[in-house]
């Protein structure tokens, strides 16, 4: 099983998983056996241990197909037990697989292949038309040496194509040369029927340097009709691979195998290499993309919360009013209704009121407003108020709320509700805590992907699962607090347990400890062992209930405390007493270096949130595409990184393009080396296309230094 990792951490990480621990359990909690492997390798071991189950798997399912025909000689039994890959593996079984009844299988029918046989041994002196006529049959249909002939030559094609060695040249061949190309369906028309796929209309460039987007694109014009999609090697470098392969000789036999070959080659070589290799280059483009999508998604699951704050929530609207809430510090909500500041003077000196009383008998601390439809209208509107200060207003990412309000989720939580005052709460709470809230939805309704709906859904549902649940346990989750949807993402859990703690919670009250969660019905101690760690209790006794450390490493932290001469309490508030202490002679068997310097770390700030402290966020005096010009400065959130680019907000509800070449004054091969989702930057306007509703922006210096750029 090749990771490139040590091998005594992969058979650690495999030994962990056998025994159903997760991988971020085992990425906190066990690096002494696997050698410190973080998420991201567990991850790609537990990858490979499916994909190594999967292809021994199907190398049973040969092995006996081809006993029970009795097909299975020791030498092909051996190339198949070493074959290393699902792809050599079928190569391997492609010319005893049970057929369709094919031009070969018709010429075998009528008696040939023993002409073929002679054939393929090109004996010089051989004579291919002579012995053609010993072939003759009417009753087999075959009328004539000429009839005879071709039939051999037809099994002679399918041998040529199924030859595994042969096969493996090409396929290395092309996946250095081969060419990707696409052209214009004939009678597709230009500008109405295929205009978003122009670039495409006549292209070409070398299979191994395109990228994700553009394979991806291109698969998708094919889809859609308006594209023809081609993956080949040129014929002047793939014939001469074909006939030196089993063209022996000159002789009137071989210029048989020669034209046989090339047959071959032609109608079932070459096309079902591409087959495969365009499914190879789709397996590379997804994941590319999905790597993409999930450094996006953890980048935003991990932005920064404002925390436990009384708010007010609005979800503009010009029509139909903006919906508002009040919020408590929990997220509970106290109060809602409707302003309606956008339709005169009258309406907004209503609005202006309502929300200044809702400040001040809500106790506001922040107020959050979508930045959709009539965001930034509602925001001018808020700080006309003259509110206080330390009042901020934020605009909030609301991707995904109108997602969540309809969800089954939202009916679940306010069954008595409009679809807009959900929205207006999912606002808030993202606000308050982003992670919290985006784990209610589909990851893929989020926005931060890169042509997430042609990955392999399978694929990029586990990358994400794996992000989200990475996320989760990351910052770890007060037990007291989350909601079915959050503690469903804890390690050990899973949808029926989170269910199961939120009765419990409901009606026996707060959990005051961990252990009392292993009075929740069905969680065994498994699931107490792999979820333990990630939940915090907040209020209480025991200061270890409130961090990271793990209650099975409880007794080291009260040994350490015996041996500093003090409470577990005063071991936690006091650095003088953690100082006092040697790390190193608390090492033994079980427990190392690693997890005693996490253990400390943990004691130093408890349950500590990893996560960036919150900072409010303006945009400039731009409200609309309308108003940017080429040239402006402008303060943005860059809001999705793909591999071409990223894309940023300025405020005026049309993200612009931040082209790779114009992310930086050097050489970027990933942008994410540059930028992140969420991250403020300061943007230059370089474009702007009215009609098409498209911005293109630059973060280049305007005088880049010599030799910087993309090429």
């Amino acid at each position: 099983m090749a990771t490139g990792l040590p091998a005594a951490g992969v058979r650690a990480a495999c030994a962990l998983l056998a025994e159903g621990c997760t991988v971020p359990f085992i990425a906190r909690y066990r690096k002494e056996r696997t050698g410190g492997l973080d998420e991201v390798q567990l991850a790609a071991v537990r990858d490979t241990l499916d994909r190594e189950v999967a292809l021994q798997t199907r190398k049973q399912s040969i092995l006996g197909s081809l006993t029970e025909r009795d097909l299975l000689t020791p030498e092909l039994r051996r190339a198949i037990d070493a074959a290393a890959d699902a792809a050599t593996l079928e190569d391997l079984y492609r010319p005893y697989k049970p057929k369709r009844r094919t031009r070969a299988t018709i010429a075998r029918e009528r008696g040939l292949e023993p002409l073929a046989e002679r054939l393929f041994r090109q004996d010089p002196v051989f004579d291919p038309e002579k012995a053609a006529g010993e072939f003759v049959s009417p009753e087999k249909e075959v009328p004539d040496r000429a009839a005879a002939l071709a039939g051999a030559r037809d099994i002679i094609a399918e041998w040529v194509a199924e030859d595994p060695k042969l096969r493996a040249t090409l396929k290395d061949r092309i996946r250095r040369q081969g060419t990707l190309s696409s052209r214009l369906v004939r009678g597709k028309d230009k500008e109405k029927d295929a205009a978003k796929f122009r670039d495409y209309f006549d292209w070409s460039e070398l299979a191994r340097q395109a990228p994700a987007h553009r394979v991806l694109a291109l698969l998708r014009g094919e889809r859609e009709g308006v594209l023809s999609v081609s993956l080949r090697l040129d014929d002047e470098t793939a014939l001469p691979l074909v006939e030196r392969a089993h063209v022996k000789n000159r002789s009137r036999a071989g210029e048989q195998v020669r034209e046989a070959s090339v047959d071959g080659y032609r109608r079932l070589l070459a096309p079902s290499l591409e087959t495969e290799l365009r499914g190879l280059l789709k397996e590379r483009a997804d994941r590319d993309s999905i790597a993409i999508f999930a450094e996006n998604l953890r980048t935003l699951l991990f932005e920064a919360p404002l925390g436990a704050k009384r708010l007010l929530a609005i979800d503009p609207g010009f029509r139909t009013g903006c919906k508002w809430v009040a919020l408590d510090e929990t997220g509970d909500l106290k109060d809602h209704g409707v302003i309606d500041p956008h339709t005169g003077d009258r309406a907004r000196d209503r609005a202006a009121e309502t929300v200044r009383k809702i400040c001040q008998t809500q106790k506001i601390e922040a107020i959050a407003v979508g930045n959709g439809t009539a965001g930034r209208e509602t925001e001018a509107f808020l700080r006309s108020l003259e509110l206080p200060p330390e009042l901020p207003v934020v605009l909030v990412n609301e991707s995904g709320a109108s997602i969540y309000s309809a969800s089954e989720v939202a009916r679940e939580e306010f069954p008595e509700l409009d679809l807009t005052v959900r929205g207006a709460i999912s606002i808030g709470r993202r606000l308050m805590d982003p992670l919290a809230e985006l784990v209610k939805l589909d990851p893929k309704t989020i926005g931060v992907g890169q042509y997430q709906h042609d990955v392999d859904p399978k694929a990029l549902e586990r990358a994400l699962d794996d992000v989200v649940a990475g996320c989760v346990n990351g910052v770890g989750v007060e037990v007291n607090q989350a909601s079915a949807q959050l503690l469903a993402r804890v390690s050990g859990l899973g949808p029926q347990l989170a269910k199961n703690i939120v009765e419990y919670r409901a009606s026996n009250g707060p959990f005051r400890s961990r252990a009392a969660l292993k009075k929740v019905p069905r969680l065994g101690p498994k699931a107490f062992e792999q979820c333990a760690g990630f939940l915090r209790i907040t209020d209480a006794k025991n200061p270890l209930d409130r961090s990271a450390v793990h209650p099975e490493r409880y007794g080291v932290v009260d040994a350490m405390a015996k041996r500093a001469g003090c409470s577990l309490e005063d071991l936690v508030t006091d650095a003088g007493r953690r100082a006092s202490l040697d790390l190193t002679s608390f090492v033994d068997d079980e427990v190392g270096l690693p997890t005693l310097e996490d253990i400390f770390g943990e004691l130093e700030r408890p349950g500590r949130d990893p996560r960036a402290a919150f900072e409010v966020f303006s945009f400039a005096d731009v409200n609309k595409i309308e108003d940017l010009h080429p040239g402006q400065s402008l303060p943005g959130i860059v809001t999705n990184v793909t591999a071409f680019g990223a894309f940023v907000d300025v405020g005026v509800h049309q993200d612009g393009l931040v082209h790779v070449s114009q992310l930086a004054d050097r050489f970027v091969r990933d942008p994410n080396e540059i930028v992140k989702v969420g991250d403020r930057v300061t943007v230059r306007v370089v474009s702007v296309e009215l009609e098409r509703g498209r911005i293109g922006f630059s973060m280049r210096s305007e005088t880049p230094a010599p030799g910087g750029g993309n090429a």
